[in-house]
């Protein structure tokens, strides 16, 4: 029976392998338990602490690369394709394209300009301590390095408060900066390869990169528009959603444009028009659930920044170490130091134009009178019209200029270098891998930690009072167009009158809401001492209602009086009711 036997020995090995395998999945499994557990404990310790989170992150997984065990290295093309198109889609989802237009001038010298100075600083400074290194190779690291990242700028942004002046460039930057910087990032290392640096050559590629992500982009929201009218369930439409920015990115890049800008792009589209495109239940079943992919990616992305410490570290020994420290000083420098010269030094030249105010000064109505000579332009007025906002405080750049924190954007460009080059490996590959990860480490973990800090001392923090102002009085005017409405439904004869009454009452209750709370923000204005609204107190006492009302329901559904269904269903109702009312205000300090 030797070849029963046989049989029987290879199935025993067939068995031993996959559970071999399943153990080893297993493992993964665990493995990405515990990021999630890491995530998930950052979350509660920058709440309960006031730390950022994406900082909390990189230290710990950092410090447990370090130690015995397993890490994860950094996939470039599994963080470009599948990580950084779902977080760039819903950061555009959730920003104004209104606001972005009307600042539109910062937007594009801070995402273009400023990127490509940067490039070519950090280029030029990296050739000038490092023999042998070639212009475009250091240009690739540039470009790489010169944009801040979307994720970590919009993360610490959001946790240390920011106004909206402020967060609406700086969500316009981070939107469009990255298509800038892989565009020349893709330019300079095909420069590598091919031997030579071609100005003209990356203009033109550049343009059609632009010109492609931006097509694509619009392309896409179209389509994806079209096909959103057609369908009623949130579940669908939040599927669709989830798929959007894949839709905009590969088409893209298998064209050889822009994936990132035409991702950018849809989601600014797509944002705009979600009221025409989603339902009320739609649209909160969408917020949840992206909040939830912001969460678990933004934190995969900061553990992912960490890891790679134990992989970068050892690469270096070969080089002498006054080459790398001096190639570290300058590409932390150029990166640390580029964007607030850019920012602040326009400021400070002497132009011939008016001093800016916080306000456009008014067009006057009388005649023209004639022109008066102008001055000649001078290099020195010519730099103050790249100035991003002309109406920006001194303090206000300043806080913008530290939010440049990098991220795994600019790692995932430098870990995509060609290992070699016909044969022969990448001009000081690990050397630019190092320079890169230390310029991450530092900017996002100094900058991060004290971003909230410098804002605190520079006194920017947004104005909660006027944010809260504007909903009341937007309140009020909505409530007041229901109310005609229903005036002309009423006269129609298109309800029965108990109906109209119940309906005016719900309405009328809404706008006496709003107007009490715009009451109490005009005391608080004029001085007085803050206290307590009906709006306030009227939500403070539903809320407790509330509670009661699902308590209730859980007694119903535990002796048998109703199923868990229709207790869902019942507690659902309750929770977009209790969804509706203001937020519970901190008590005044």
């Amino acid at each position: 029976m030797p070849g029963g036997r046989q049989v029987l020995v290879g199935r025993q090995v067939l068995v031993r392998r996959r559970i071999l395998g399943g153990r080893h999945m297993l493992g993964e499994i665990a493995f990405g338990l515990l990021g999630v557990a890491l995530v998930v404990t950052a979350a509660l310790t920058a709440r309960r602490f006031g730390l950022p989170a994406p900082v909390l992150l990189v230290v710990a997984s950092a410090v447990y690369a370090l130690l015995p065990g397993p890490t994860v290295r950094l996939e470039p093309d599994l963080v470009l394709a599948l990580i950084i198109p779902p977080l760039l889609y819903s950061a555009a989802l959730s920003s104004s394209l209104v606001e972005i237009r009307a600042n539109l001038r910062a937007v594009v010298s801070l995402s273009v300009l400023l990127v490509v100075v940067t490039a070519v600083v950090i280029g030029a400074a990296l050739v000038a301590v490092v023999p042998g290194l070639s212009f475009a190779a250091a240009c690739a690291l540039g470009a790489a390095l010169a944009p801040p990242d979307a994720v970590s700028a919009l993360s610490i942004g959001r946790r240390v408060g920011l106004p909206d002046r402020l967060r609406t460039v700086i969500e316009g930057e981070s939107l469009f900066n990255d298509a800038t910087a892989l565009t020349l990032y893709t330019v300079a290392v095909a420069a590598v390869v091919d031997g030579r640096f071609d100005v003209p050559l990356v203009a033109g590629r550049f343009l059609l990169a632009v010109v492609g992500g931006l097509a694509v982009g619009l392309a896409v929201s179209w389509l994806i528009g079209q096909l959103r009218r057609r369908i009623e369930d949130p579940v669908t439409e939040t599927t669709v959603s989830l798929a959007t920015p894949f839709a905009a990115y590969v088409p893209a890049e298998e064209l050889h444009a822009s994936g990132v800008l035409a991702v950018v792009t849809a989601g600014l589209i797509l944002g705009s028009q979600s009221r025409s495109l989603l339902s009320g239940p739609a649209r909160l079943h969408a917020r949840a659930v992206w909040r939830l992919v912001d969460l678990l990616l933004e934190g995969f992305v900061f553990l992912l920044i960490g890891q790679q410490l134990a992989a970068v570290i050892p690469a270096i020994g070969d080089y002498p170490r006054s080459t790398v420290a001096a190639a570290t000083a300058v590409t932390v420098g150029a990166v640390v130091l580029v964007r607030p010269l850019w920012l602040l030094l326009p400021t400070i030249l002497p132009s011939h134009e008016p001093a800016p105010t916080h306000e456009p000064p008014p067009t006057p109505a009388a005649p023209a009178a004639p022109a008066a000579p102008t001055a000649p332009e001078t290099p020195l007025t010519r730099l103050r019209l790249l100035s991003p906002h002309p109406y920006l405080s001194t303090r206000e750049l300043v806080a913008l200029s530290w939010s440049g924190m990098r991220g795994v954007i600019s790692l995932a460009a430098v870990f995509a270098l060609p290992l070699s080059i016909d044969g022969t490996g990448f001009p000081h590959r690990d050397l630019l891998v190092f320079c890169a990860y230390v310029a991450v480490l530092v900017t996002l973990v100094g900058q991060g930690l004290t971003f909230g800090p410098v804002l605190h001392r520079l006194g920017v923090r947004p104005d909660i009072d006027e944010g809260r102002r504007q909903r009341a009085r937007a309140r009020v005017a909505a409530a007041d167009a229901g109310l005609r409405t229903l005036a002309v439904l009423h006269d129609r004869g298109q309800l029965p009158d108990d109906l109209i009454l119940r309906l005016r009452t719900v309405a009328e209750e809404r706008k006496r809401r709003s107007e009490d709370s715009l009451r109490a923000l005009k005391r608080a204005d004029a001085g007085r001492p803050p206290t307590a609204s009906l709006t306030e107190a009227f939500s403070r006492v539903r809320r407790t209602m509330i509670e009661a009302e699902r308590d209730e329901l859980q007694l119903w559904r535990d002796t048998g009086h109703l199923s868990d269904a229709s207790l869902r269903l019942l507690e659902d109702e309750l929770d977009h009711e209790e969804g509706a009312l203001p937020p519970p205000q901190p008590p005044p300090s």
